[in-house]
């Protein structure tokens, strides 16, 4: 028997002020104690507000920053071959989707045989998903979820059918924000989410020359610069900081011994600022710190061990010629 299309649909109320109060007091805990750590430090998911989403998006079309435009040729290139190799599924669940825009590869070739697919993007952005719903409506049933990525799972996989399998697209190497054994316990949690025969497509940046990863994450427009200033900017607006972004200086890392990129806010003098919202003083010498993301890279034969010790096998893996990227289909055991 078939899940009515309702039953797929979200039933939060939209975020109240008490809900923005609410996240608002976390961002300011948060800050708290990362800004109180021996290696200050603010989490990457704070660079993604209205202006630091608008800075990514534009980071993207550079040419020195290669990753998103391997994705989509993969995506374009192997959507047939990955609508071949799994059944029809009950859905397709996008982790941290956005607005959708690259997944519409993946519907389409799902619709060439069979009605719209139910696709359900999982994103904290609630401005992301109601675009997603917009620009996708012609290729798929869109219900979408503004949750976290295992909150959404869970209500989405619990309102799933009897017996078809889902697919899960985890896109764009997002996985490389995670530090590894974290990436591995969150697979993990995934995989208990999932039936066998359930499939993951999951992207991953590859290894490559130092100094084209490096000029991926320090364009020489200033981008990348802008948009992790941002941070500090988005702290003194939301939380009455009072950062001066002119003392500071973006600066990409490339740390071999963990395979990743970091990026952090180099102080240029003896600072200190103030945040109201945290009732916290912080102090900086200069040339300290401020340690704000990661993008860890990925050797191939890594991430078939990681599929293994995940509760997956590796049914097939793409990767761009131009730009070493690959896709990985994973199936469920």
């Amino acid at each position: 028997m078939s899940t009515p299309a309702s039953a797929w649909l979200k039933t939060d109320a939209p975020r109240t002020d008490a809900l923005t109060e609410a996240h608002l007091r976390e961002f300011a805990a948060e800050v708290c104690a990362d800004l109180s750590k021996p290696q200050k430090e603010l989490h990457s998911k704070y660079l993604y507000d209205e202006l630091g989403s608008a800075l990514f998006e534009a980071i993207t079309r550079l040419p020195e920053y290669g990753l998103t435009r391997a994705d989509e040729r993969l995506l374009s290139s192997h959507a047939r071959d990955i609508a071949q190799v799994i059944p029809a599924p009950a859905a397709v669940i996008e982790l941290g989707s956005g607005t959708g825009e690259k997944t519409r590869h993946i519907l389409e070739a799902f619709t060439i045989s069979r009605s719209k697919v139910r696709y359900v993007p999982i994103d904290v952005s609630p401005k992301a998903l109601a675009r997603c719903q917009q620009d996708l409506a012609d290729v798929a049933e869109v219900y979408p979820l503004a949750q976290s990525y295992l909150d959404g799972m869970a209500s989405a996989v619990g309102r799933r059918p009897a017996e078809q399998p889902l697919l899960i697209l985890f896109l764009g190497s997002t996985i490389g924000n995670f530090e590894r054994l974290r990436a591995v316990d969150f697979l993990q949690a995934l995989r208990r989410s999932l039936r066998p025969g359930d499939a993951l497509l999951i992207g991953a940046d590859l290894v490559k020359d130092r100094d084209q990863m490096l000029r991926a994450y320090d364009d020489p427009i200033g981008l990348t610069a802008a948009f992790n200033l941002n941070l500090l900017g988005r702290i003194n607006r939301e939380l009455g900081g009072n950062f001066d972004l002119r003392n500071f200086q973006h600066e990409a890392r490339w740390n071999e011994a963990e395979r990743r990129v970091e990026m952090h806010l180099r102080s240029r003098v003896d600072q200190t600022a103030f945040i109201v919202e945290a009732d916290l003083t912080v102090q900086f010498q200069a040339g300290e710190t401020i340690w704000t993301e990661s993008s860890h890279k990925f050797e191939l034969d890594e991430l078939c061990e990681m599929a293994g010790r995940t509760g997956f096998r590796v049914q097939a893996q793409w990767v761009d010629p131009d730009w070493p990227f690959v896709e990985s289909l994973w199936v469920a055991h």
